[in-house]
């Protein structure tokens, strides 16, 4: 997979894909990222990307010109992707659809943004990841690089990992432990000690189940609700509770 970025700050995309498993991933071939710099193509001695606002107002703009050029000449795959609030919101489903891709590219706005002549005609859409404001688009640019690229295949090691992550299936992952069995006065549950693999999935199953209904029930909302098979797993690890049979907007 090929990803391009386009950023005014290239060392700080570059830094951070050179690490852990974007850069093994860089290494081994699995994953092309360039770093262009608006910059290059500027005519000026300063290397000027940004000016003021028409109409004024605080901050700078990233002008047009220096991000049509690099993206003329360096030819960059598309889908291009500004990212900035105005997006789809970053989310597993959206990571997996972009690590399907043959590549894709981002652009990372600055300052207070970029002329809205380029979210116009040279993007061809936007992604957000979240509702906070940034200095600028390096940090969100990082988000996705991290998001899709550990998804392509090879990148993890061993593919199937993806598959029990958090959201994977619109659920929190289930805990994990490892060794020692006994910490403190903590033990290891004696399920994940018994051998039993297909016991083990289940009660990873209904771990999971029972962490996403307390901390993010919105996911098991957009689930549909519980299964008849979800309530057996549970019910199994005297994990559901009355409440959870009572509909959304019972009095609590």
């Amino acid at each position: 997979m090929r990803i391009d970025v386009i950023t005014i700050f290239p060392a700080m995309v570059r830094d951070f894909a050179a690490a852990s498993l974007l850069g093994k991933a860089q290494e081994r071939g699995l994953l092309d990222l360039r770093v262009h710099d608006p910059r290059d193509v500027t005519t000026d001695v300063h290397r000027t990307v940004d000016d003021a606002p028409f109409g004024g107002g605080a901050g700078m703009v990233l002008t047009p010109g220096p991000l049509f050029d690099i993206v003329e000449r360096e030819q960059p795959p598309r889908p291009l992707f500004l990212l900035g609030p105005g997006g789809r919101t970053l989310d597993q489903p959206l990571a997996r659809e972009l690590a399907a891709l043959d590549g894709f590219s981002l652009l990372c706005g600055r300052y207070e943004g970029v002329d809205d002549r380029v979210r116009s005609h040279l993007v061809d859409g936007e992604i957000s990841i979240g509702d906070v404001v940034l200095a600028g688009g390096e940090v969100a640019a990082m988000v996705v690089l991290e998001a899709v690229g550990r998804l392509v295949p090879g990148v993890m090691g061993n593919d199937t990992s993806a598959d029990e992550e958090s959201f994977s299936d619109g659920l929190l992952e289930h805990p994990q432990y490892t060794r020692p069995a006994q910490f403190r006065d903590w033990d290891v549950p004696d399920v994940l000690r018994s051998g039993d693999h297909a016991r083990v999935a289940r009660w990873r199953r209904a771990t999971a189940l029972r962490r996403t209904m307390d901390h993010r029930p919105d996911l098991i909302d957009a689930r549909g609700g519980l299964s008849d098979e979800d309530r057996r797993v549970l019910v199994e690890f005297s994990m559901l509770r009355p409440d959870d049979e009572r509909p959304p907007d019972a009095d609590r």
